[in-house]
């Protein structure tokens, strides 16, 4: 009998033999210890091989820029400009008002100038280093006017308290006027100043400040419409009154609550007086 039977377990020979398995639904994964000489690479490790690579940990000590830190190098350059600018200008507004309320120097004598231009009118203060004297006085400026009619007949006025106007102005205007705050207190101030007790003038620029509050206070009466619409002024009057700040609850001190007044003269207001007069 030949050595390779007819049968069904017979062997046919070298197609019988054992054959590498197909790729397909019956493929098997070779394990991870196969031999380095197969082909056959893992599904899985070829899902792997496209991932992005692992990165590092963020550091857990690290916290986000915040403020200017944040900022790009150009803009860090242009905020850092910007404080060195205010701070200058701080330091120079504070080196200004001190020279200006401290005790006359060297300093103050060679720059004089200098520093009353950058402290007038907006930086004025009232005191002085080592000897302040702060105001204890409320000092309200008033004055009325005589106005004739067209039809002959003269009319006084009752007073107009024109501090308390310029006061409405303030109260409540986060900026309010240099006119507002000071024209008609620096008014008044520079006519006491060249002014004796009895009103009368010392000095060389006691003309000049009659004419400049006299100007003012016809100014404001003609906005205030004091002639009316068929009269004109003729004469004003001005005064002050002056009343004691009251003293704080734990004090001591005693002070009057009774206004004094300071009555000036009549005075004949001129072509030159009158809004858009002649100077």
């Amino acid at each position: 009998m030949d050595a390779h039977g007819t049968g069904s377990d017979a062997r046919h020979g070298p197609a019988d033999e054992p054959r590498a398995p197909q790729d397909g639904a019956g493929s098997r994964a070779a394990p991870p210890g196969a031999d380095a000489s197969s082909d056959v690479i893992p599904p899985s490790y070829e899902r792997l091989s496209t991932l992005p690579p692992p990165q590092p940990p963020p550091n857990p000590g690290a916290e986000p820029r915040a403020g200017v830190a944040a900022l790009t190098l150009r803009y860090q350059i242009g905020a850092a400009l910007a404080l060195a600018i205010v701070a200058v200008t701080v330091c120079v507004h504070l080196g200004m008002t001190f020279l200006h309320v401290a005790p006359a120097n060297a300093v103050t004598k060679q720059h004089g100038r200098a520093i009353d231009a950058w402290i007038y009118p907006e930086f004025e203060q009232n005191w002085k280093l080592f000897a302040p004297n702060p105001l204890q006085q409320n000092i309200a400026v008033q004055v009325r006017a005589q106005v004739l009619h067209a039809n002959g007949t003269v009319r006084t006025t009752g007073w107009y308290d024109l501090s308390a106007e310029d006061g409405r102005a303030i109260d409540g205007n986060l900026l309010p006027s240099h006119t507002q705050q000071n024209e008609l207190r620096r008014a008044w101030d520079f006519f006491g100043a060249t002014h004796g007790a009895d009103n009368r003038p010392v000095g060389l620029r006691g003309a000049l400040s009659e004419s400049y509050l006299r100007r003012i206070v016809v100014m404001r009466l003609d906005r205030d419409g004091a002639a009316g619409t068929d009269g004109s002024i003729e004469r004003v009057q001005v005064r002050s009154r002056t009343t004691n700040v009251r003293p704080p609850k734990w004090s001591q001190e005693q002070v009057s609550d009774q206004p004094v007044y300071r009555e000036l003269p009549w005075w004949s207001v001129t072509p030159a007086d009158l809004p858009g007069g002649d100077r």
